[in-house]
């Protein structure tokens, strides 16, 4: 009887915690569905990578792009899919290797002058750790304007 009731405690316990983790890639999916709605919902139309990263460019630049180790000033803002602000900036200078992924990829894309926006899933951003105002697991937005290269 102990065997048996052992069995069934541990059956329940491992599916309860199956249905929480989701793998990287089933993950990305979601991420990618919940940014293909968002884009639907407000009339945007923006270009995707590989990784599921999507990106707008608003504002053409001139021509000059940062590198992998470019250190760089822009103006910004980060807010969750429902619109809510978790970050704003003018002027924050970085290292382009020294953040999120999502950056990594998506500032590349935009040359000095340039404006526009990144579509981060998850993965390329925080993933299933919260950070601040930012929720496990959460697409995130940014609006970006590259104000220069250093």
């Amino acid at each position: 009887m102990k065997k048996l009731l052992f069995l069934l405690i541990s059956m329940l316990f491992l599916f309860s915690c199956s249905d929480d983790a989701l793998t990287y890639e089933e993950q990305l999916a979601k991420d990618i569905e919940k940014i293909e709605k968002y884009l639907k919902e407000n009339n945007l139309v923006a270009q995707s990578t590989k990784s599921g990263l999507h990106y707008i460019i608003e504002v053409e630049g001139n021509g000059v792009y940062p590198t992998s180790t470019s250190n760089i000033k822009v103006n910004y803002t980060g807010k969750l899919l429902n619109g809510v602000v978790f970050d704003s900036q003018t002027s924050f200078f970085f290292y382009l290797n020294g953040v999120i992924k999502g950056w990594q990829e998506g500032i590349p894309k935009f040359s000095i002058g340039g404006k526009g926006k990144l579509f981060v899933p998850s993965g390329l951003g925080y993933g299933v750790y919260p950070s601040g105002d930012i929720p496990a697991n959460s697409v995130l937005i940014f609006d970006i304007e590259i104000v220069n290269l250093f």
